[in-house]
């Protein structure tokens, strides 16, 4: 009996190589993350993207490009600002939508499908991995922002995911290099951190949960949970698009065992997607733990792929100019 899901994937250079090309090929891969190493200028992330459509048509391309800090596409794109920015502006709404319509059309344009944004934390001047990622700390910002930029995304043609479900930004460890914990209780979290997740559960496209442990409520991680992930997100607020993990080499997911391990244990708590990054030989261990499972990727995951091909001209569109004309205004645009 096979098992539903599927495992998201890096590259070491800005061209494929030959074992690239290989693992590609495998049906339980469905998904290839970009990082700032893979990425040279526009032009060349187009040529990366054939290149790797070439030997896997229908593979979800995805990178992290949020604004501020977190941009992975940096030269001749624009630099936008941190989202965090945004709050105290007049019109901060429109900035927002502007935001998300121009970083979609860019990130469409060069070829992938999908930007994993927007950051629905909440900035409760505790975290620094999430800080200014965060559009404010209020929860109702946060909701009227977010819901704002994911308008753009979609407008552009691109589907949102709204992370770190339940909210990261009590949390004060980064859970890149620890295991971070919020000892707060399920009510606390419902009413604050959860609320931007609740509200824009209809409109989101993907959900990615964090990396960390909510003891009050389960003792793992909120990736590896199926009372976060099947009682409460699908359940609970009712949300039907696709749940990805955060990437399983981050040590917030040690906790679980090896990248096999990981995997399946991500997909039985309800995950769609199980990222892999920066270390082949532990996506190598995931593929093989899917194999042994047959796993199958999920029909859910057409939500993700792009729905516009912006051309090279896009800075020719109206809106465009529209868009950027009111960032510079507003002295955002860097």
């Amino acid at each position: 009996m096979s098992v539903q899901g599927s495992l998201m994937l890096d590259v070491a250079g800005t061209w494929l190589t030959a074992e690239d090309r290989q693992i590609l090929r495998q049906p339980e891969v469905a998904g290839l993350i970009v990082f700032a190493r893979n990425i040279e200028h526009p032009r060349q992330v187009r040529e990366l993207c054939d290149s790797i459509r070439a030997v896997r048509p229908d593979l979800l391309l995805a990178v992290d490009q949020e604004g501020g800090r977190v941009q992975r596409l940096r030269q001749d794109v624009l630099r936008l600002p941190a989202m965090g920015e945004l709050s105290a502006q007049p019109r901060a709404e429109g900035l927002a939508e502007h935001c998300g319509w121009l970083m979609a059309t860019e990130v469409l344009a060069v070829g992938l499908d999908f930007s994993f944004a927007p950051v629905l934390d909440l900035n409760h001047g505790r975290s620094g991995v999430i800080g200014t990622r965060a559009f404010d700390g209020d929860p109702q910002r946060v909701v009227d922002l977010a819901g704002a930029f994911v308008r753009g995304m979609q407008a552009a043609g691109m589907g949102a995911t709204g992370k770190h479900f339940p909210g990261h930004g009590w949390a004060e460890a980064d859970s890149h290099v620890a295991i971070p914990s919020d000892e707060r209780t399920l009510e606390a979290i419902r009413a604050a951190d959860m609320l931007p997740f609740a509200r824009l559960a209809g409109a989101l496209d993907g959900v990615m949960p964090a990396h960390v442990i909510y003891p009050a409520v389960d003792a793992r991680p909120a990736g590896f949970s199926r009372r976060w992930l099947q009682d409460i997100l699908r359940g609970e607020l009712g949300f039907d698009g696709v749940i990805f993990s955060d990437d399983l080499s981050m040590a917030g997911a040690h906790v679980v065992g090896d990248a096999g391990e990981r995997i399946e244990a991500a997909l039985a708590a309800g995950c769609d997607m199980g990222l892999v990054c920066n270390d082949r030989g532990a996506a190598e261990l995931a593929l093989s733990r899917l194999q042994h499972l047959r796993a199958t990727p999920p029909a859910r995951l057409a939500r993700m792929r792009r729905r516009a091909f912006p051309g090279s001209e896009y800075r020719s569109d109206p809106r465009w100019s529209t868009a950027v004309a009111a960032l510079r205004d507003a002295h955002l645009l860097v």
